[in-house]
């Protein structure tokens, strides 16, 4: 007997493999599956401005990093006794201007780079509803705590989404034509909006990508984590204690349906070392010098460094 509904993920015709390198952008989930990718050790970039939301606000950045164009004095400002930039997330924040805007062109310039070299581009959306700045009537990425009447909260029509989209993967390949693009909304509903609000956003998102995928003669992907959470993991049990954001297990759960169809097959036993080794940097005995403790040790070692000999960029020293 059946006690949920499946929902059919397509197998990717552009599977990831280890000399794949991974950018990932957008809402926390991408940093969820980043996290992912980077446990198994594969060549990835999460994030680099932050947690992004909404659309627009990816394209600008996306536009920003292709162009290599820098950050300035105008483009940032101090509030509570941080400065601020209202293109990017507020874990940038930096009490020292000099600081915060060589903070932010660095990263400009380090994800220049990505995007030129990357194959594979993973967007997670997280909402259509976006703040608009009233003095410079531009949509922020966020607010930082800035009073809220100096925004208007407007919901992006399906239309302007798609149009970023579409300039987002335009500007990408004029740096990197081959670069593939796989799209996903996100799982975490925005309850704070309201619930026929939060299904309104993300149905304009998913409208959006459709359109853009059907349009669009690249090879792009939909990967459905916002139906598979929806539907496939409808109950509670599979959220964490807000009740809002997926628990580990919806996390585990979702990932596991992603790198069955879109990672190659050929990947499966490394990626099953690189978690055994994983598990074992964690363990911790309760009796360290006895000798067996120490044979398991060395054959840790072992496994750690013939991976590393084979695959040069991957370290576990950081572990």
């Amino acid at each position: 007997m059946q006690f949920t509904t499946k929902i059919h993920v397509k197998e990717s015709c552009f599977p990831i493999n280890y000399d794949s390198k991974i950018l990932l952008i957008g809402s926390c989930f991408a940093e969820n599956m980043g996290d992912k990718f980077q446990y198994f050790k594969f060549q990835s970039f999460v994030n680099p401005f932050g947690i992004i939301f909404n659309p627009v606000s990816l394209e600008k950045l996306i536009r920003r990093s292709v162009e290599n164009r820098k950050f300035t004095e105008n483009d940032i400002f101090f509030h509570k006794d941080l400065w601020h930039c209202f293109e990017v997330h507020s874990e940038l924040s930096n009490p020292d201007k000099e600081t915060f805007l060589n903070n932010l062109n660095s990263m400009v310039e380090l994800t220049h780079r990505q995007i030129e070299t990357v194959t594979h581009c993973i967007i997670t959306l997280g909402t259509s509803w976006v703040y608009r700045n009233i003095e410079s009537k531009q949509i922020v990425a966020n607010c930082h705590k800035v009073p809220q009447k100096e925004f208007i909260k407007e919901l992006l029509p399906i239309h302007l989404i798609e149009e970023s989209l579409e300039s987002i993967i335009s500007l990408m390949h004029t740096v990197n034509p081959n670069c593939k693009f796989i799209f996903t909304i996100s799982p975490v509903r925005h309850i704070k909006d309201g619930f026929t609000e939060n299904t309104l956003s993300k149905a304009h998102l998913i409208a959006a990508i459709h359109k853009t995928i059907n349009h669009h003669t690249s090879p792009i992907s939909y990967f459905p984590s916002y139906e598979i959470m929806m539907d496939e993991l409808r109950d509670y049990r599979f959220y964490a204690e807000d009740m809002l954001h997926p628990s580990q297990t919806a996390i585990d759960y979702i990932w596991i349906k992603f790198f069955e169809n879109y990672i190659s097959e050929s990947e499966f036993g490394l990626m099953n070392e690189i978690c055994s080794i994983q598990k074992g940097l964690k363990h911790r005995s309760f009796n360290p010098n006895t000798a067996s403790h120490q044979k398991f040790l060395v054959d840790l070692k072992t496994k750690m460094t013939t991976i590393e000999k084979k695959l040069p960029f991957i370290s576990f020293e950081s572990e």
